[in-house]
């Protein structure tokens, strides 16, 4: 579906380095703020705990208040081109599903049935604006990030597969890089690969310049002026 490689040694580094860390990364990767590629608003996460999923794109849009219009052939034929897709995606791969009835979405997709599904078919894990439920029985190291969380399944059923789609106010489309856990989501440019790993170093050796002297006995307004100094010029 995509010929993009994520690098073995990077990869490791995405799945142990939280969402803000990678969304700040991208930034010193590029060299300038303003980076908006990621999510808006509070979202869950069944596993919070569970580390970061990260992996390329498979996208679907879904719906669930109202029963499907489409002939029961259609509907079916749809749903097993839905997980042929999602079966079928690169290594490492993300479901990226979008609930069209969103902010009222009420169909509970990401459960224990569809959560082992996508895990066995090789998934790191789901990123919805939808809902989520069965949250005692979902496949474990499969983290789904959702808009809510709720008892019912209602009317839901696939829309489309492949097409880009919206999750709290980021576009996603069919094979971009999504880093996501409990903070929510960004879309990894590609093009910031090559630094990608540089950056998270940075990030993660210029904050020991404040955070050390600010976990000391003694920290006082002077020496965070001293810290904050160093820690200014780390970053330019």
């Amino acid at each position: 579906m995509t010929d993009k490689v994520l690098d073995k040694a990077l990869l490791a580094l995405l799945r142990s380095a939280d969402t803000p860390t990678v969304c700040n990364a991208i930034e010193v990767a590029q060299g300038r703020r303003g980076f908006d590629a990621f999510t808006r608003g509070t979202m869950l996460c069944s596993d919070p705990d569970g580390g970061a999923i990260v992996g390329f794109a498979v996208t679907a849009k879904i719906a669930a208040v109202e029963p499907p219009t489409d002939a029961p052939a259609v509907i079916r034929a749809r749903r097993m081109a839905y997980y042929k897709a999602m079966s079928e995606g690169p290594t490492p791969s993300v479901a990226v599903v979008e609930d069209l009835d969103y902010p009222q979405a009420v169909g509970a997709y990401w459960g224990e049935v569809n959560t082992t599904i996508h895990k066995g078919f090789g998934m790191s894990g789901a990123l919805t604006n939808g809902v989520m439920r069965d949250l005692g029985d979902m496949a474990s190291g499969f983290p789904v990030v959702a808009g809510s969380i709720g008892p019912s399944h209602g009317f839901v059923h696939v829309r489309e597969i492949g097409t880009p789609v919206t999750i709290f106010g980021m576009t996603v489309s069919q094979g971009d890089l999504i880093h996501a856990d409990r903070h929510g989501a960004v879309v990894v440019p590609m093009e910031v690969l090559g630094g990608l790993a540089a950056a998270i170093h940075k990030m993660q050796e210029t904050e020991t310049l404040i955070l050390g002297p600010a976990r000391e006995a003694g920290f006082d307004f002077e020496t965070f002026e001293r810290a904050w100094s160093a820690f200014e010029k780390s970053r330019t």
